[in-house]
């Protein structure tokens, strides 16, 4: 199932043909796009520790390792952003009839989680990087994340790790489309964000910077119901967008019964939806959904090599990260097609994709050294719909106990730690700890 998904996502004639068309500056020659890319799924999904030990490992590579280095460090990142919105396309397209008894979480609009995820510092293997004490970032990257598919379709790479996201976010603002439903926190809160999205006919629901877009209050906040986590209040505003139209927005506010971890009680959100078709509580519960674009971040970081750092180039590691991101897809998918196969939607089975990753891991070589690259070759030109059939032929024969998660209970609040740094740096034995039957804090 992970070889056919991915031969769907990673097509060579179509990743090379989308070279062509955004590859920029520059050029194919003995080492084909599709093959770098082909090298860099493999680190991502785990099989090799890195590109170098890929390389090692691929008898056909026709150029030298550097070469390649050369090539990964030379990718314009909007090439990195096609190649995710275009795997993530035609993977849709053979997730849509595994999916298509499954109303949407907001009938009459598409879903669209906006968030910025920071790659961590690199190693400093780039020699200008070897003269600084502090940690070298190489880049970000906004992603856009839709809960229906649980698959990321949209992606903004940035080289420079200190441009704020919301300077990036004009890109994603010139691609947004009519009856899409926008969902991100405040950091775009603004008045160029909301009012391009007004703009464009999309709904939006952002939680309210302090300071921006400070819109005026048109009313009294009125008390509208009780939620899971508090009171709901709304209130009408307005605010003067950049071209000067006057934007009539509703504010949410949620009177938690817990303070957040920064001690806040109360949060103020922003949304465009019509009060005709949505109350204030909805809307409260629509926004914990952001919540889901961070899970799929730890899981992109726990689950697969997302961030490689060893690749210490900014473009190389923003293709990295981006080749990671279309593994994740392409774990949804198997993951859809066993829920779907086994009739999960009533069951209290909830598939992992950490363990349907290790599955990949443990047989893929394997499978792969026991049949040869012709015989993928007639799936090629298998059009959506069949291929979704035969995922879902195959899927019968998955287990899905063995690939379920396990949950684990509520974290105890931690303590606030007394121990001076002397003691928190020295080491115990663990065998006398245990004979003792004490923690290293009592002895």
């Amino acid at each position: 199932m992970a070889r056919l998904a991915l031969q769907r996502a990673l097509d060579p004639a179509w990743v090379d043909e989308l070279f062509e068309r955004e590859g920029g500056a520059q050029y194919q020659r003995e080492l084909l796009f599709s093959k770098t890319v082909e090298l860099m799924s493999v680190v991502a999904v785990g099989l090799r520790p890195s590109v170098h030990a890929a390389a090692r490992d691929c008898p056909d590579l026709p150029v030298s390792v550097q070469a390649l280095y050369d090539k990964i460090k030379h990718t314009e990142p909007n090439l990195v952003r096609a190649l995710v919105t275009g795997s993530a396309a035609r993977l849709s397209d053979v997730l849509a009839p595994m999916i298509k008894d499954e109303a949407p979480m907001v009938p009459g609009y598409r879903l669209r989680i906006v968030d910025g995820n920071h790659l961590p510092a690199s190693e400093k293997r780039l020699k200008p990087l070897r003269g600084f004490s502090g940690a070298p970032l190489p880049g970000h990257s906004l992603v856009v994340y839709d809960p229906d598919l649980e698959m990321v379709v949209d992606l903004e790479p940035c080289e420079d790790a200190y441009k704020q996201e919301r300077a990036v976010m004009s890109s994603l603002l010139e691609r947004a489309t009519p009856c899409e439903l926008w969902i991100a926190d405040s950091a775009f809160s603004t008045r160029a964000i909301l009012g391009e999205w007004e703009r464009r006919g999309c709904g939006f629901i952002v939680r309210e910077h302090t300071c921006t877009p400070n819109p005026r209050v048109l009313e009294e906040a009125s008390y509208q119901e009780r939620v899971e986590t508090g009171d709901v209040y709304e209130q009408a505003v307005e605010f003067s967008d950049e071209a000067g139209n006057t934007v009539t927005l509703r504010r949410i506010e949620l009177h938690l019964k817990e303070p957040t971890q920064g001690g806040e009680t109360v949060i103020r959100i922003l949304a465009n939806l019509p009060g005709q078709r949505f109350t204030a509580g909805e809307i409260a519960r629509l926004y914990r959904r952001r919540w889901k674009i961070e899970s799929m971040f730890q899981r992109l970081e726990s689950v697969l090599n997302s961030e490689v750092r060893t690749l210490a180039h900014p473009r190389a590691a923003l293709l990295a990260f981006g080749v990671a991101v279309l593994a994740y897809n392409v774990l949804t998918v198997l993951q859809t097609a066993v829920w779907a196969a086994h009739g999960l939607r009533d069951s209290d089975i909830e598939l992992s994709p950490f363990y349907v990753a290790v599955e990949v891991r443990a047989n893929y070589e394997g499978m792969m050294m026991a049949t040869s690259l012709g015989s993928w070759k007639k799936f090629d030109a298998m059009a959506a719909p069949q291929l979704s059939h035969l995922l879902l032929e195959i899927a019968v024969h998955a287990k899905p106990k063995a690939l379920r998660k396990s949950p684990r209970g509520p974290k105890p609040p931690k303590k606030k730690s007394t121990l001076t740094p002397a003691d928190a740096r020295r080491h115990v034995s663990t065998a006398r700890v245990l004979k003792e039957g004490g923690s290293h804090r009592d002895l």
